[in-house]
């Protein structure tokens, strides 16, 4: 039926490869099992229609469907020969008819044909039984004609190959009947003859054959051993009727009990005694085992006096001919001390209040002993130095009570071990373990990690920043111990707490709500308080100090010379102005503070690079070597203020130097108006002004000044419109004084300035001056600077009023 099967699985796909390849055409070749290798099954040149040269031109070859290779075709001879011993029963079995499948694969073009090998059976295996020898008791005086099927014989062979015919070896007693089965297999039967009497002859051996119908034929025998039974006619006696036996209790298993024994006069199967329970509850069954050949009661398990003080059974001995007799056991337990006091908790507080009074009763239980005499007698104690103490009633029973106050956060739970002894010998104890748990009362505050907080806030920080958290720890449970923050009132620059800074309520953490500057808000103190959910609540408070950490967000400011978008001032240096010479200071503060507001200058850019230089700490202007005539008349400076935070920023100021000879009205015009800065066009008629002013300073002193008077009354109104925009120096009401902290790179303390400037033309200004003045750069009217100092905010205010007639300029070294 195997290979059936597996040949309709591998057809399919066969026929679709035919389809898809070429047409395919089946041949059939029978062979015997068991030939030898390079037996020949078949050639198929003749069925292929091919030759040989062909065959082997177009590279035939066989291709087995099964597993194992079986056969191998030669391409030259066409031949299809064995490869390998075919063993029929071993791969068909018992399947009807055994064929082997495979295929022939001729290429260019390519071809498939069918092979189908049937193996043939032969006569090589020998009717078998599954044993050599065979047992039956038959009793004496067994009615005649008494059939007693036996087994059949096993051939793997098939049809007249297989078992055909079964002979018995010749006796008086028994004869053989050989019938068929509806698959046409044989089996025989033993019919007995002639009564049979065990005193005469009490065993008898026959040979039964199995014969198969192959040539030769093959035969299998196996030996049939009859035994003859006696008959039963006498019953088995007990030696007592009732067994009366003491067993201690807790006995180790398999301990004697008692052996019973019964005899029996006859004789073989008849007088072989069999002990069994008769009519016994399962208790005995599960506690005692009898042997039933022996007549042995042992234990089987362990004997417990508190189950049962005694046991009663009975037991039948039966014989061969199955005859019975019965006997009783009665069995008496005697007691031992194996049972230890149970304790059995009859109620109990799990949960207990941390408040509760003393003499609360906290669990009660009872303990009994199952044992008898002294040894059922108890008594129970429990741990020292506990708040807790036992206290016994009526009918062993125990009350487990409170003798101090509890307290929750010292001791959340007890594990109280009660510990129960009996008086028996030896004493037996037993323990039981109480949990009793604490349950909370809120009677304990929050309380903070530190009684004072410090956080730090990064200026200019995100609005929702987390700025930091808090946590306070209560040392009770659940809602007592869950605890809420809140930020208690209070006001930060005038305004609410609130408006600042907030706090998330369940997990302590602090948010900044604006964004905050550092030049406005340093630091601010809040006060947070923490509360249970507990009732009555309890609450704590603790203060928390923000600092606000600076940040390089501003640019250090100009305060001299003043970068306002008018003229720039300008500078007098004398010709001839030795190495080291002071030119001006450049002073400059920062709104930041620390490394913030550190501040280093650096000449950017000169018309003459080697000419001056910047001291890089305190911004002053000095010269590098003595100023020669051959140097430009302007020189402009381009100074560079730095911080020193990360980025650094800065600011650049422009200076304008002038090197000049002397003070005299034309040059001090010249200077006043360069051409690139003069922002209306000059009156032709002050060139002739300048002019007599150059003739009276180089021919007297005193007509230069009725001059210069003379010239200043009658054109006072158009040279103030003319030179409005140039007239640059800061001047104040009674003298404006510039001074600042040398630290924070202001102007230094031992330069003063003090400049007073009358309402007309530049030209007689400078005529009193010594050539070190130097320039200072003029505010537009009603015009105020406020310049931020990183410690403290100043106001620098410069306004231009009218000139007054004299100056004076002092400067102290």
């Amino acid at each position: 039926m195997e290979i059936h099967h597996s040949s309709r699985q591998v057809l399919s796909p066969l026929l679709y490869l035919c389809m898809s390849v070429a047409m395919c055409e089946s041949f059939r070749y029978s062979v015997p099992e068991e030939k030898k290798n390079g037996f020949l099954v078949a050639n198929v040149l003749k069925d292929l229609s091919v030759d040989a040269k062909e065959l082997s031109a177009r590279r035939a070859h066989l291709v087995s469907k099964s597993s194992k290779q079986y056969f191998q075709l030669d391409p030259h001879s066409g031949d299809v020969i064995i490869k390998d011993r075919i063993d029929r029963e071993s791969l068909c079995g018992q399947n009807e008819p055994c064929v082997l499948l495979s295929e022939i694969v001729l290429e260019d073009p390519l071809q498939l044909h069918r092979i189908e090998i049937q193996i043939e059976d032969v006569n090589d295996n020998s009717p078998k039984f599954s044993k050599n020898q065979f047992h039956l008791e038959i009793p004496e005086q067994t009615p005649v004609d008494i059939r007693f099927p036996l087994e059949r014989a096993e051939d793997t062979d098939k049809g007249e190959n297989a078992v055909q015919n079964y002979t018995l070896s010749p006796n008086e007693h028994f004869r053989l009947d050989v019938q068929s089965h509806s698959d046409g297999s044989k089996y025989a039967e033993l019919v007995l003859e002639k009564p049979l009497d065990r005193e005469v002859n009490p065993q008898i051996s026959l040979i039964l054959s199995a014969v198969d119908g192959g040539i030769p034929k093959r035969t299998g025998t196996a030996q049939i051993i009859i035994d003859v039974l006696d008959n039963n006619d006498n019953l088995p006696q007990f030696e007592q009727s009732v067994y009366k036996v003491r067993l201690m209790e807790n006995s180790p298993l398999d301990t004697p009990v008692v052996k019973v024994e019964a005899t029996d006069r006859d004789i073989g199967a008849n007088a072989r005694i069999t002990y069994y329970f008769s009519q016994v509850s399962e208790n005995v069954l599960r506690i005692f085992k009898l042997n039933k050949h022996t007549g042995e009661l042992t234990t089987a398990a362990t004997i417990d006096y508190e189950e049962s003080t005694n046991y009663e059974m009975k037991i039948r001995a039966t014989d061969g001919g199955g005859l019975s007799a019965y006997c009783k056991v009665f069995v008496e337990i005697e007691d031992e001390n194996d049972n230890a006091p149970e304790i059995t908790i009859t109620s109990i507080k799990s949960l207990l209040p941390e408040d509760s009074p003393p003499d609360t009763v906290v669990a009660l239980f009872s303990v009994t002993d199952v044992d008898s005499g002294e040894s059922g007698r108890t008594a129970c104690t429990t741990e020292v130095n506990l708040p807790f103490v036992l206290k016994p009633t009526e009918n062993n029973y125990y009350q487990l009570v409170t003798q101090q106050p509890l307290d929750r956060e010292k001791v959340s739970e007890y594990n109280i071990t009660i510990t129960a002894t009996d008086r028996g010998s030896p004493r037996l104890t037993s323990t039981r373990i109480l949990h009793v748990q604490i349950s909370d009362v809120n009677d304990n505050p929050p309380v903070f990690e530190k009684p004072f907080h410090e956080m730090q806030l990064r200026e200019n920080n995100i609005p929702g920043l987390l700025i930091g958290f808090i946590h306070a720890v209560d040392l009770d449970t659940a809602q007592n111990a869950k605890v809420t923050y809140s930020l208690l009132p209070g006001k930060v620059n005038d305004g609410p707490t609130s408006s600042y800074i907030s706090i998330n309520s369940e997990t302590g953490n602090l948010y900044a709500i604006r964004s905050l500057d550092y030049e406005e808000v340093r630091d601010f103190h809040v006060t947070v308080r923490a509360v249970d959910s507990g009732s009555p609540p309890l609450s704590s408070e603790v203060m928390i100090r923000v600092q606000v950490v600076d940040e390089n967000d501003n640019a250090p400011f100009i305060l001299y010379p003043l970068q306002n978008g008018t003229s720039p001032s300008n500078d007098l240096v004398p010709r001839g102005a030795e190495t080291g010479y002071l030119v001006t200071k450049v002073v400059a503060v920062d709104r930041d503070s620390a490394q913030n507001s550190w501040l280093s200058y650096q000449l950017l850019k000169a018309t003459e690079p080697g000419l001056f230089t910047v001291g890089a700490q305190n911004g002053e202007v000095t010269t590098l070597r003595p100023v020669s005539n051959r140097d430009s008349f302007k020189q402009n400076l381009v100074v560079v203020v730095r911080d020193n935070g990360h980025p650094p920023q800065s600011t650049s100021a422009t200076l304008r130097i002038l090197l000049v000879d002397g003070f005299s009205d034309p040059y001090l015009k010249s200077v006043a108006l360069p051409k690139e800065e003069t922002v209306e066009e000059e009156d032709p008629n002050l060139t002739m002004y300048l002019i007599i002013c150059l003739a009276a300073i180089s021919s007297i002193f005193l007509i230069s000044v009725v001059a210069f008077i003379v010239i200043k009354l009658q054109k006072r109104e158009k040279f103030i419109t003319t030179y409005n925009s140039a007239a640059n120096f800061p001047v104040g009401p009674d003298s404006q004084e510039i001074s600042a902290d040398p630290g924070a790179g202001s102007l230094s303390q031992a330069y003063n300035y003090e400049v007073c400037l009358a309402g007309g033309s530049l030209n007689s200004e400078f005529r009193f001056l010594r050539p070190l003045f130097p320039v200072f750069s003029v505010e537009p009217p009603n015009t105020q600077l406020n310049p931020r100092n990183s410690n403290n905010s100043q106001d620098l205010p410069s306004q231009v009023e009218e000139c007054k007639d004299n100056i004076q300029v002092r400067k102290v070294l």
